[in-house]
């Protein structure tokens, strides 16, 4: 099953089966996105895994590594078009840095 993926005239928006999502920052460096992309994929397959165990405790740890990640690539937290180049620099930097730091 294949849906349409549409993006919004200015950029700063997904839209899946009608529902819109935060694009990720446009500004991220290739090497950084990758990056990101992976933490994002190992804190989600942590998640399913912690779920499927019952581990409370290992599942709001994937779950914050998710959230952590996403907000390094701009599709949460404040809004990248909202932030000068300085921030969003250290937006993605800081997330980086925790993600790295926890392993992964």
């Amino acid at each position: 099953m294949s849906r349409d993926v549409t993006r919004t005239d200015d950029g700063r928006w997904l839209v899946v089966g009608g529902r819109r999502w935060r694009a990720a920052d446009p500004a991220l460096p290739d090497d950084v996105r990758a990056r990101l992309l992976h933490h994002l994929g190992v804190a989600r397959s942590a998640v399913r895994t912690a779920g499927s165990a019952g581990d409370d405790a290992a599942l709001a740890a994937a779950r914050a590594r998710v959230q952590l990640a996403k907000t390094g690539l701009g599709e949460r937290g404040t809004a990248w078009w909202d932030q000068d180049d300085d921030a969003r620099r250290a937006r993605w930097e800081a997330a980086l840095a925790a993600l790295d730091a926890q392993g992964g």
